[in-house]
């Protein structure tokens, strides 16, 4: 069965998440045409081809999700550090900010 997309490189991890949806949706359809079609040999080859296509995309999605966690979890380690070091400097930062932005706010609504 000749499938109609092109199968992306195995090699390929920096998809965007809008690729991977799109990648996702496209094995859907092929699936659902797949299935409503007739069962033969060359069906049988089509789904293991849709198979081994969505488990390459599962696997990239596990190791794009595994790499944002670590990025979140270390910036919020980095940001906690930061907080514990300087305390009084981080409260003097977040005070400034919400002076500056109620001032903003307070001036919005007045014009």
């Amino acid at each position: 069965m000749h499938s109609s997309t092109a199968t992306p490189p195995a090699s390929s991890t920096h998809e965007l998440p809008e690729e991977l949806a799109a990648n996702l949706r496209a094995l859907i359809a092929e699936a659902e045409k797949t299935l409503s079609s007739r069962l033969g040999s060359s069906a049988s080859r089509g789904l293991a081809e849709l198979r081994d296509r969505l488990e390459s995309t599962k696997e990239k999605i596990e190791e794009l999700y595994g790499r944002a966690r670590e990025k979140v979890v270390a910036g919020a380690r980095t940001t906690d550090d930061a907080i514990r070091t300087h305390p009084y400097t981080t409260m003097g930062v977040a005070l400034g900010a919400g002076l500056l932005i109620g001032a903003l706010v307070s001036r919005r609504c007045r014009d």
